[in-house]
């Protein structure tokens, strides 16, 4: 698949005016997709796939912007859009840079989530608050470096339209309207607060986007350009540009932010500067106090520099020179497994005891002695009680430059507090518990408060069922393998 960029990238950017916000922290309750599920292989890998080609078509923004979307699919928070408001489930992307949900004209959008969640179509008529962007009003011509759409004329729609390199798209034009979301107003406690937003307005969906496989509402951006949400919110003067997440994949959902942490303390690398997504260096990886032997520029080298954190990849990927010393390090520690491929996509094997002390503990180092440790089972996951795969992946993908490409995605992040802060322009994490609290800084008052972890239930029984009866199937072929 070519994961170049192949359509023009047309983002508008986010507008948010003022809404009493007192720039505060704010917090977004999130769910795993997956949570609570047998997670279906090719689900995971397809899912990767699609966000892939989203961030790799993000190279060449007129705003600076570094692409919509690159889908955090994996994680998502409900918001409020119009009055009187209506709950959207929107994916919280740190990867995208605009807000968007499907609208009601949507001749091809998907009706049915199979996520367990109800879709909701945004209808600007509805809304007692919504108003047209048309293509004489400057956030038009601003979106467009004053050259709009030829035929847009003054009273026409603003359109926007995205092409992403895996051929999935989205199109539809821009609209005004209240957002509603939570504010951090005490410990464990938020308030609702409402804020103008120049959004799209989704008409048409292609590919991934068109199906009710993993269908949401749309997706609300994280990115680190100037129109992104956390950008919006900062320049309005809201927030501080620093947001957070601890992703829970033990029971579900998690923490997911903005506003300075104060606990747990997070030790932090450099962002690589003039890069579309939150890359850093990495220096090495240790397997059981090993240092691999690789290419001493692999993680350095093309346009696209350094190693992607992308907390909506749900895999880690590697290049083939990298991937390949990792698997047989790993490997090689139970040299008599009888190793089965599975979808043509996972190498899976039948191990009966605790895969802890039978497989190896892995760690990446990075720049300023930041660390991250990788346990056996945070890498390798069950598809039944005696039958392991493992989450590491070739990454069959090319950099703008042309080299292949490292993204470390859910598989390692999870479990884990991530902070951004782009003021700084530094990342880091720290071992944490998910399910807890984190302290954040209100910046206005100094005040300290908890935050707390929430878990949206979305599974349903439909979705449970036909897991469940792909992994009998999946169970019915590995049965048939001799070990």
């Amino acid at each position: 698949m070519d994961l170049s960029l192949v359509g023009i990238l047309i983002l508008g950017v986010l507008i948010l005016e003022s809404a009493g916000l007192a720039y505060g922290n704010l917090v977004f309750p999130v769910h795993h997709k997956f949570k609570g599920l047998q997670k279906s292989l090719s689900a995971l890998k397809a899912h990767d796939i699609q966000r892939r080609g989203r961030i790799l078509s993000a190279v060449d923004l007129n705003l600076g912007g570094n692409g919509h979307p690159s889908e955090t699919g994996l994680y998502f928070a409900t918001i409020g859009i119009g009055s009187p408001s209506k709950n959207y489930y929107v994916q919280v992307d740190t990867g995208s840079d605009i807000l968007w949900v499907n609208c009601v004209e949507c001749t091809n959008c998907p009706k049915k989530s199979d996520i367990g969640i109800e879709l909701t179509l945004y209808d600007p008529k509805s809304s007692k608050t919504s108003e047209l962007v048309t293509c004489d009003q400057d956030f038009c011509t601003s979106t467009y470096d004053g050259n709009v759409t030829p035929g847009c004329k003054a009273q026409y729609p603003c359109r926007y339209k995205v092409v992403y390199g895996d051929g999935s798209s989205t199109a539809g034009y821009f609209v005004k309207d209240y957002l509603k979301f939570d504010r951090v107003s005490g410990n464990l406690q938020t308030a609702p607060t409402n804020g103008s937003v120049i959004f799209g307005c989704g008409a048409k969906q292609t590919g991934g986007f068109g199906k009710s496989s993993q269908a949401l509402d749309g997706i609300l951006g994280f990115g680190q350009a100037n129109s992104s949400m956390i950008s919006q919110l900062a320049i309005s003067g809201k927030v501080k540009k620093i947001f957070s997440h601890c992703l829970d994949n033990v029971n579900g959902g998690g923490i997911f932010s903005i506003g300075e942490v104060v606990q747990p303390r997070v030790n932090t690398t450099a962002l690589v500067p003039n890069q579309a997504h939150y890359n850093v260096i990495m220096k090495a990886i240790e397997v059981d106090g090993d240092v691999l032997e690789l290419p001493t520029d692999i993680f350095e080298s093309g346009d696209g520099k350094g190693t992607i954190i992308d907390s909506g990849t749900t895999l880690a990927y590697f290049p083939d020179l990298v991937y390949e010393p990792l698997m047989t390090k790993i490997l090689g520690q139970q040299p008599g497994l009888k190793l089965q491929t599975v979808q043509d996509q996972f190498t899976c094997f039948q191990y009966t005891g605790n895969v802890d002390d039978g497989f190896s503990t892995v760690k990446f180092h990075f720049e300023d002695s930041l660390s991250l440790m990788v346990y056996p089972h945070d890498y390798l996951f069950q598809i039944r009680e005696d039958v392991w795969c493992v989450g590491w992946q070739k990454s069959g993908m090319q950099s703008k430059g042309g080299s292949a490409m490292t993204i470390l995605g859910d598989l390692v992040l999870s479990n884990k507090l991530v902070l951004y802060d782009l003021d700084n322009q530094v990342i880091g994490w720290t071992e944490y518990n998910c399910s807890s609290n984190i302290k954040v800084k209100d910046e206005k008052s100094g005040t300290v408060y908890t935050v707390g972890a929430h878990n949206i239930s979305s599974a349903s029984s439909v979705l449970i069922g036909r897991m469940l009866t792909f992994f009998l199937l999946l169970i019915g072929i590995l049965n048939n393998v001799s070990y």
